[in-house]
């Protein structure tokens, strides 16, 4: 072989493995976690708002859906902007939403959406220079079939941590019952016509206390490693929260968290997404079909697998097995219920953090025999037989002279839900470190 022939043949040799080693990039940065889920299908042009690759892909907010919105079988939201109102647990400097038709009957038809960042808390406005257009697979229209969702497409932003967000959708037709989520703690507002543009907030003249549609918001970021996720029930939901003022424990937990690690602490940077469904379940589903209000088992998969580059779950759910139940509660089958759970985290290597079950004495559904059935959950999960670590709620918020009960300044009042100092107590006990390390290897 001649020194000319073999340069040409080096030549080809590395370019060969250059070219590989750029397919092989691109196919593991495209992959970030999270399976595309636009309903649109593939083959649209990218967005060309779309931020460049760097950082890391987290949620940074989210909620479930549901149920469907009573009184929108007929019209939905025909005509009308729906202005959703979402907390940042981390920023970003990219974002994109996941829309919901989960409960719709029939197609979603979104003609326009919207991000920004908001111009200060309890307000419409939006911070002009932050407004975005959203896109699905190239185009500013999607279609999402009924029982389906779609991501959008990701847009250059810069979303701050510990800030409001504005995401706005506009529909022109009626798409049947609104997906929704009822207790937002968090007013949003709707108007009539397409204002999704808008930055004024001047025509958003209703008010609400539901999210809709709007099940997820992911940033592109350099704060964050990984996803918390808290799946949960009204304690988790933050019914007895005061609105507008993100005191639910996941709020307190996700600042507390940042607090640590900018003071110097060695944890895991991590966001903290929100899970909870009031009145939810390990076991029972609601009724209809699909169910509302489906169990902690029936949407696991969903509402926390499926979430952005998850490392870890919290798991506080059980309470409601126990008050909701006719007849006595089985507490083996809520502990295998549980079980059940762990073992599909363990299956993604995601870690499980579990809660006990926070006392109840007081409250109209209390009985003795239903306390023996908290008391032997509880056993358990001290006992280390479910969880990977133990967040124990209800030693933090018990009265020490009546373990039975909350706490009377950690009581919202009800003797079930905590005050707002109680769901900072629940943040503050939380055991950082056990957030460190991944789930354990299954034999």
């Amino acid at each position: 072989m001649t020194r000319g022939r073999g340069y040409a043949l080096l030549a080809l040799v590395v370019a060969a493995i250059v070219a590989l080693s750029t397919a092989i990039y691109v196919g593991v940065a495209s992959d970030d976690g999270l399976r595309n889920r636009n309903a649109l299908g593939d083959g649209r042009a990218p967005n060309s708002a779309a931020p460049a690759s760097t950082g890391t892909w987290v949620g940074t907010w989210s909620t479930s859906p549901s149920a469907a919105e009573p009184g929108t079988e007929t019209t939905g939201m025909a005509d009308r902007s729906v202005r959703n109102v979402v907390h940042t647990s981390v920023g970003g400097t990219g974002a994109r939403v996941t829309l919901s038709n989960l409960y719709g009957q029939s197609p979603l038809n979104i003609t326009r959406a919207t991000i920004a960042v908001s111009a200060g808390s309890g307000t419409a406005a939006a911070l002009a220079d932050t407004m975005r257009q959203l896109t699905f697979g190239g185009g500013p229209t999607v279609v999402i079939p009924p029982g389906r969702q779609v991501m959008s497409d990701a847009v250059r932003v810069v979303v701050p941590h510990d800030s409001d967000v504005l995401i706005t959708t506009y529909t022109p037709t009626s798409s049947g019952p609104v997906t929704y989520h009822r207790h937002a703690r968090q007013v949003s507002y709707v108007a009539q016509g397409d204002h999704a543009q808008d930055t004024t907030g001047t025509p958003y003249t209703e008010r609400t206390g539901s999210w809709r549609y709007l099940t997820a918001l992911d940033v592109l970021s350099n704060e964050s490693d990984g996803t918390i996720v808290a799946l949960g029930d009204s304690l988790t939901d933050g019914i007895t929260s005061t609105p507008d003022t993100n005191s639910r424990w996941t709020d307190v937990l996700a600042d507390r968290l940042r607090s640590e690690i900018a003071a110097g602490r060695d944890l895991p940077r991590y966001s903290v997404v929100n899970q909870g469904i009031s009145g939810n379940q390990v076991l029972a589903d609601g009724l209809g079909r699909p169910a509302d209000n489906p169990s902690g088992l029936n949407r696991f998969g969903r509402d926390v697998m499926e979430r952005t580059n998850v490392k870890v779950v919290v798991i506080d759910l059980g309470v409601n097995d126990i008050l909701r139940n006719p007849r006595l509660a089985d507490p083996n089958a809520i502990l295998n219920g549980l079980r059940t759970m762990v073992g599909q985290a363990h299956a993604r290597g995601v870690k499980v953090v579990g809660a006990t079950l926070m006392p109840f004495y007081g409250h109209r559904g209390y009985t003795e025999a239903r306390e023996a059935v908290r008391q032997t959950i509880n056993a358990e999960i001290r006992a280390g037989r479910v969880y990977d670590a133990v967040a124990d709620f209800d030693q933090a918020l018990r009265d020490p002279y009546d373990p039975r009960r909350l706490r009377a300044d950690y009581d919202s009042g009800d003797h079930l839900h905590p005050s707002d100092k109680g769901y900072a107590r629940m943040a503050e006990s939380f055991d950082l470190e056990t957030l460190k390390g991944s789930a354990p290897a299954e034999l």
